[in-house]
């Protein structure tokens, strides 16, 4: 085994973890959208309690991971501690939000399916978390400016794939600040998106409703192939550098 003799890093000192993180973030946004895409088409094909062992499962990896990241200042130690806040509170918050999600699909959904408007059922149950959602949106597409501005996300050129942009810092940056930017976008029409299937408009008819869950959805998938990828490259980088 060859080593790098270039860039060292102490891992004892720099724990990172956000490769469980991008894939149970990215496998949060597709459920999301699927099960908003099925309580539109079929209502009846939905398992309220199905969903919510799956909501529950990945908001309990995202509040765990994301909490320990926010409070323990900085994670990145010597390294990179503005990570403590792109990946460790956005997780905490989104993490918290599934996990209510899922306790809502579990004691109300089988109700919500039951009731005689099930669009405004869901609006009553959901539009109090709009505000925090739309505000997790704007912090979003707040870190996504930074990352362009100041260049963040660049990969050492010890890292395997994607340290073959180490030159061209702006490769990466782009790329990450752009998925964080969807996430963002969708986050901040959420409350308009939920509002507006309230009143019966259709999947595919209404722009804020397709906006919203085409950039979840493409996003989501983005997230959970790069933090998949990140299994790879992260040890590569672990293994190069210590």
């Amino acid at each position: 085994m060859v080593l790098a003799e270039g860039l060292k890093i102490d891992w004892a000192t720099m724990p990172t973890y956000n490769t469980i993180m991008a894939v149970a973030v990215g496998a949060g946004l597709i459920g999301l959208v699927w099960l908003a895409r099925d309580f539109l088409k079929d209502p009846a094909s939905i398992s309220p309690s199905g969903w919510a062992l799956n909501f529950g499962a990945l908001g309990t990896i995202l509040t765990i991971t994301g909490a320990h990241m926010t409070l323990t200042w900085p994670l990145a130690a010597g390294g990179f501690p503005f990570d403590n806040i792109i990946f460790g509170e956005t997780s905490l918050g989104f993490g918290v939000l599934l996990l209510f999600a899922a306790l809502g699909l579990w004691r109300r959904g089988e109700a919500i399916l039951a009731a005689e408007n099930p669009r405004e059922a869901v609006k009553a149950l959901v539009k109090p978390i709009g505000v925090f959602v739309f505000g997790l949106g704007l912090g979003l597409i707040a870190i996504a400016v930074a990352g362009i501005k100041y260049q963040l996300f660049a990969a050492p050129a010890e890292e395997p794939i994607s340290g073959a942009f180490a030159d061209y810092p702006m490769v990466e940056a782009t790329f990450m600040s752009g998925l964080i930017a969807l996430v963002g976008i969708g986050a901040v029409l959420f409350p308009f998106a939920i509002n507006r299937l309230s009143r019966g408009v259709r999947a595919g008819r209404d722009w804020v409703v397709s906006v919203t869950g085409w950039v979840w959805g493409i996003a989501g998938v983005a997230f959970l192939l790069f933090g998949a990828m990140n299994f790879f490259t992260h040890i590569g980088l672990i293994v190069n550098t210590m």
